[in-house]
């Protein structure tokens, strides 16, 4: 990117000149301007794009960034994130590696406890090992400092005795806590101090533009609508719509909250959307399906019962405020889509992960959305190969739910996946991130779905690039519709703008 000194991080933006368009924003242009790499000047006012010339055609008035042909493509959007949960993971140590219960615990020991005295690893995942994970060996290992391992998932926690008696939890011979249990025990270690939590999401977000992400939907556990009203005085990095669980539902209630409404009068900072839990993940083998896990009777559970399910997204839509569930299994995906048909009302489904041929249009007919986490696909393949054997419906069909209309929404489950969409956007489109071919290749989306899915309003009403709409871009090195997997995943950013507002520059 060309070096332009009196432009900082934070600096206001008038015009963004002499930029290739890429994407949606390409289609909405006059036909007789639309040349694949012809060079244009993109003029901005009030937090929005007001005009799109050919370049040198209008007069550049104020603060003009010389995009020297880069290209311009809408702000990116990691559509679920557990941000603070992802923010903090980028400071745990990791034993994503770990071969065995008895690696994996010889590789907890070694981690030196936090200030608190507690142990705490991220990516722990026993699901391809070929022993199970025990309270023994754990034990064994790590003595009386409290460890826990955090399950790849997020859907479970290995702990040794020492964390059981300080959080008085019972455990079994697995030493392994699981679903809700997992959840209550996950959000208790990430209460860390206001001013930490703070620091972590600045980080996490200043790295977040960096990768030409404007804006997140977040997902995080517990009460969190109290720390975005905290911080969003001085907030000004992405735009956050912060999700409700059912155990604060009534209290958003009534406080007045609707999906979309500003929490404490900053715009950049929204009430979300009402979070279900319909069932469990993979990697904990707690997912609902038809059909049990590979060598196993097990089914994996709802975790929310279908009649509780429809209670919640009614009572949550007599108030406002959206739904989204949580379904994994095509049992929770066709629990899922039936409390939307019971309701009569929209709605977005998180993950999407086995779907039944039958349930696949009716995301479309039903208006509800499918946010998916395309890397998940590719980090989870073996697992699939090795748990969903047996399975009549289809893993990750996110061909089929394009094809079938259905509008798709791309996140990355952070910190299961990384916050980057270009590694979402490349997983989507080639389905492997190692030497091997494409896994289940019938499925990959095009390239201008994955981008489409990348922005605010996803492929099925994505951000484009044209009067009106917000001054949300990015300026990336090359066409990303034409990258191969390598250059997608490794794209360069030069800038990112929010309303017209620099928040990264290269």
């Amino acid at each position: 990117m060309p070096d332009v000194p009196e432009l900082t991080a934070g600096s206001s933006v008038d015009v963004v000149a002499n930029a290739r368009v890429a994407g949606e924003g390409r289609e909405l242009l006059p036909l007789h301007l639309v040349e694949p790499d012809a060079l244009y000047d993109v003029f901005l006012a009030g937090g929005r794009i007001v005009d799109v010339a050919p370049a040198g055609f209008a007069k550049r008035r104020g603060s003009v960034l010389d995009a020297e042909g880069s290209w311009l493509i809408p702000g990116l959007w990691d559509h679920h994130v557990h941000f603070l949960q992802w923010s903090l993971a980028r400071t745990r140590p990791s034993i994503a590696d770990a071969t065995g219960p008895a690696d994996a615990a010889r590789r907890l020991a070694l981690i030196e406890p936090q200030a608190d005295g507690r142990r705490v690893a991220s990516h722990w995942g026993d699901g391809l090992w070929d022993a199970p994970a025990t309270l023994a060996e754990l034990d064994a290992a790590t003595g009386d400092v409290p460890t826990y391992a955090l399950s790849t998932d997020v859907h479970a926690v290995w702990i040794n005795s020492a964390a059981a008696r300080r959080e008085g939890i019972a455990v079994d011979a697995s030493g392994v806590v699981r679903e809700l249990a997992a959840f209550a025990l996950i959000d208790e270690l990430d209460d860390v101090a206001p001013a930490v939590a703070d620091a972590a999401h600045d980080h996490a977000a200043r790295a977040a533009a960096g990768r030409g992400v404007v804006g997140i939907w977040d997902l995080e556990f517990g009460e969190n609508h109290g720390p975005w009203i905290r911080r969003s005085a001085s907030w000004s990095l992405l735009r956050v719509f912060s999700d409700i669980y059912p155990e604060h539902l009534e209290a958003a209630i009534a406080a007045g909250l609707e999906t979309g409404d500003p929490l404490a009068g900053n715009p950049l900072v929204r009430a979300g959307m009402l979070k279900i839990f319909g069932d469990g993940a993979l990697g904990s083998r707690t997912a609902a399906t038809s059909e049990p896990y590979a060598g196993t009777r097990d089914r994996g559970a709802l975790t929310t019962a279908p009649e509780r399910m429809v209670e919640l997204v009614a009572r949550a839509a007599s108030a406002g405020i959206a739904s989204t569930i949580h379904a994994i299994g095509d049992v929770a995906n066709a629990a899922a889509l039936d409390a939307f048909a019971r309701a009569g009302v929209p709605g977005r489904i998180e993950h999407a992960q086995l779907v039944s041929a039958a349930d696949v249009p009716r995301f479309a007919r039903l208006g509800v959305e499918a946010c998916v986490q395309p890397q998940h696909l590719v980090d989870d393949r073996d697992l699939a190969d090795r748990h969903w054997a047996g399975q009549t419906a289809t893993p990750y069909p996110l061909r089929s739910l394009a094809d079938a209309g259905a509008s798709l929404l791309l996140g990355s489950d952070g910190p299961v996946s990384p916050l980057d969409p270009w590694v979402q956007m490349a997983a989507a489109v080639f389905r492997s991130d190692d030497d091997r071919a494409p896994w289940r290749p019938e499925q990959v989306l095009s390239a201008r779905t994955a981008l489409a899915a990348s922005t605010l309003g996803g492929s099925g009403d994505p951000h484009a690039i044209a009067p009106g709409e917000p001054a949300d871009l990015v300026l990336v090195g090359s066409d990303p519709l034409r990258a191969d997997r390598d250059a997608l995943r490794a794209m360069s950013v030069g800038a990112t703008f929010l309303e017209g507002r620099v928040t990264h520059l290269a």
